[in-house]
């Protein structure tokens, strides 16, 4: 096991040399709970994007795209890994179960819960520090890494699978654009894609974060725009409050301009075309800890 993650460290921090595709990690390597099927679309992984040696931080964020859990945007996912792995953090690309593909919550929320307890497990392979690991998302991908930041555990001291003893708690969030509420100011796709036709009140009050924000929460970097009316404002606006009213750190963007689903910037990868919130961000990711 020890050798096949050296390999798979190596392989993956040669990606920006070689442009080499870097290799997706099975989440459960005997198969995921709950799952339908055997077939790709049954098997949520991770992929690594690890920095250069002489860039690493040693922080790492897991990343969630977004897609309405209907699909995963690879410019919300692979991009972001490249732009996070180019300051120094690591990123890890999440491909979690959708709801296109017949599945409902919680699998999407064990998905991300165990991208988290597998890159602690394995930290030192990636030459990361288990104590910094965050996790980012956008749009219903945001959804997604809202739910862990309000839903996680302390892992399980006593399991028989070290990953499983993992706590998983990130320790910081980056919301982009996200839907965060599966009430009144829900994005209706993603709800259905996530809970079915006809979730019970319970659920919904359950997986909408912004009532589920506790000072436990990690800080969290939120942004959105006034142009964006795919996804309504008012989510973001809403969990800003209860960070606030709960104690937790965080930074608060919301930009004038910016359709939604901006990704970057752009969705080409393309430095030029970025929107300042990746350099508001990297700010932010400075003052705590995770670039250097």
């Amino acid at each position: 096991m020890k050798k096949l993650l050296l390999i798979t460290a190596i392989a993956a921090r040669s990606f920006f040399a070689s442009s080499a595709e870097p290799a997706p990690i099975p989440l459960w390597p005997d198969g995921a709970p709950g799952a339908l099927g055997k077939d790709e679309k049954d098997i949520p992984t991770l992929t690594p994007f690890l920095p250069a040696a002489d860039k690493a931080s040693g922080a790492a964020i897991v990343i969630c795209p977004g897609g309405g859990y209907g699909g995963l945007a690879p410019y919300e996912g692979q991009d972001y890994a490249r732009w996070l792995a180019e300051h120094g953090v690591a990123g890890f690309v999440l491909k979690y179960r959708l709801g296109s593909n017949g599945y409902r919550h919680p699998r999407m929320l064990e998905d991300a819960a165990r991208a988290v307890r597998l890159v602690r497990a394995k930290a030192a392979g990636w030459q990361l520090d288990p104590k910094r690991v965050g996790i980012m998302g956008s749009s219903a991908g945001g959804h997604l890494a809202s739910t862990l930041l309000t839903h996680f555990d302390g892992g399980k001291p006593d399991a028989t699978d070290p990953v499983e003893r993992q706590s998983s708690r990130p320790d910081l969030g980056i919301l982009c654009y996200p839907v965060i509420s599966m009430g009144a100011n829900t994005h209706q796709g993603s709800r259905k894609n996530l809970l079915g036709e006809n979730p019970s009140p319970e659920l919904i009050q359950s997986l909408s974060n912004e009532l589920q924000v506790t000072k436990e929460t990690p800080p969290c970097f939120l942004w959105h725009t006034v142009e964006d009316r795919a996804v309504k404002l008012e989510g973001v606006l809403d969990f800003a409050g209860a960070l606030q009213r709960a104690g937790v750190q965080f930074d608060l963007h919301v930009y004038q301009k910016g359709q939604h689903g901006l990704g970057l910037g752009s969705h080409d990868y393309d430095p030029a075309k970025w929107h300042p919130w990746t350099r508001d961000c990297i700010y932010w990711l400075k003052v705590q800890g995770f670039v250097k």
